[in-house]
């Protein structure tokens, strides 16, 4: 068959460890076979960025600004661990999703794939619920302080006016932990227009909570802006007949469970990253869960919401084979080939995105599936288990047989 063919380029952002390794074989068995692929690509795989001293990720985060759509693989964000396996590591780098996100000013949305064999941890649960996750500040880019003595910490802002402002934070009687956390009201703005427009896009009521009894100040500042926006939405709102509500975060944990899904959360940075991870793993597995970066432009990433799966890993180094779920980086790939079709006029393109979204559920109807998803389907449904590998294979059959 003709390849089909893509106008603009995607950028496109390798990753590391397990995922790295499925993501070339996504790309050799899915994608060229198929498609004139087209990308500017970036290795921001964890020694690629220390060699470049992170700049390979504020490049590739730039191109997606140029280009619009970019489609990124796993990647290991180091801790103290990671500085032992990784010795040449000059120095603890930052998340490079938090440095993305924060150069796209963007949300994630996350949610579920859902098949029909595997049925929610939740039993009333019988629709999505999408994750949004404000993608800025808080404790991702907050500063810490381990102090061995008696004594107290202050907060002074100074101003460019030169008015200052000084707040105690605490006296202590000797060692302590303190951490500096931030936001900025321009970001929130974005995170709350994101939220709104993506539910008048999807149709969904929209949920908002987080803990303004407590962070009055802080968190009654997101609460604020969401209320100011909210007023530029409220008639299509209506229109549509779907809604919005603002709730504290314990009581939306509570509601969520209680709820048939079918809706956006929008929650704080760190709310969001641990409710995604909640909401992946009872819906399912967290290799089922899609993540899309949103940013107020219009300018879209896609990717896995998981992780670099570093003990296939270390087996898949030992040639042992193993049965890593690709799903989701086969959706990232997918969102993001049908992105770059609907922004050039390619309908082909997304048409093929559409096929390679069906194969992959035709082959999980069938019971072909890796070794995450055999434990949970309904009792009574043939399985087979194979593993990666043989997974994709399959995928790529059903694929070419749709094409």
């Amino acid at each position: 068959m003709e390849k089909i063919k893509m106008v603009t380029p995607l950028v496109e952002m390798d990753g590391d460890e397990m995922t790295r390794i499925l993501w070339q074989m996504i790309k050799d068995q899915l994608i060229l076979p198929f498609v004139d692929l087209k990308t500017e690509y970036y290795d921001l795989g964890l020694l690629h960025r220390n060699e470049t001293q992170d700049q390979v990720t504020v490049d590739a985060a730039n191109a997606t600004r140029r280009l619009g759509v970019a489609v990124k693989c796993a990647t290991i964000t180091p801790n103290k661990q990671r500085m032992e396996e990784y010795p040449q590591l000059t120095q603890m780098w930052k998340s490079p999703n938090g440095t993305i996100r924060s150069i796209l000013d963007g949300t994630v949305f996350r949610a579920p794939i859902l098949i029909d064999s595997i049925h929610p941890v939740v039993k009333n649960w019988k629709k999505p619920i999408t994750i949004a996750r404000h993608a800025y500040g808080d404790v991702y880019k907050s500063v810490d302080l381990y102090t061995t003595e008696p004594g107290e910490c202050t907060m002074t802002f100074k101003g460019q006016s030169g008015e200052e402002k000084t707040l105690l934070v605490q006296k202590v009687d000797g060692p302590a932990v303190w951490q500096g956390a931030h936001n900025k009201e321009k970001s929130i703005r974005s995170f709350a227009r994101a939220c709104f427009q993506y539910a008048i896009d999807t149709r969904q009521d929209l949920w908002f909570s987080t803990k303004d009894t407590i962070a009055k100040v802080y968190d009654g500042e997101f609460k604020k802006v969401f209320e100011e926006e909210f007023e530029s939405y409220k008639a299509k709102f209506d229109e549509l007949g779907i809604t919005y509500f603002y709730t504290l975060i314990d009581d939306a944990v509570a509601r969520v469970i209680r709820s048939q899904g079918g809706f956006i959360w929008a929650c704080k940075n760190y709310d969001g990253d641990v409710m995604s991870d909640m909401v992946s793993t009872a819906f399912g597995s967290l290799a089922m869960m899609t993540s899309v970066l949103v940013s107020p432009d219009g300018t879209t990433e896609y990717e896995a919401a998981h992780g670099t799966v570093t003990k296939h890993y270390y087996k898949h180094l030992k040639g042992e084979q193993t049965s890593t779920n690709p799903m989701a980086t086969i959706f990232a790939w997918s969102g993001a080939l049908r992105k770059r079709g609907q922004l050039d006029g390619t309908p082909d393109l997304s048409a093929f995105a559409d096929k390679l979204e069906a194969a992959c559920f035709e082959t999980l109807g069938d019971g072909i599936m890796t070794k995450d998803l055999v434990g949970l389907v309904d009792e009574g449904t043939p399985v087979t288990a194979v593993n990666s590998s043989e997974f994709i294979g399959a995928i790529h059959d059903r694929l070419a047989a749709k094409l």
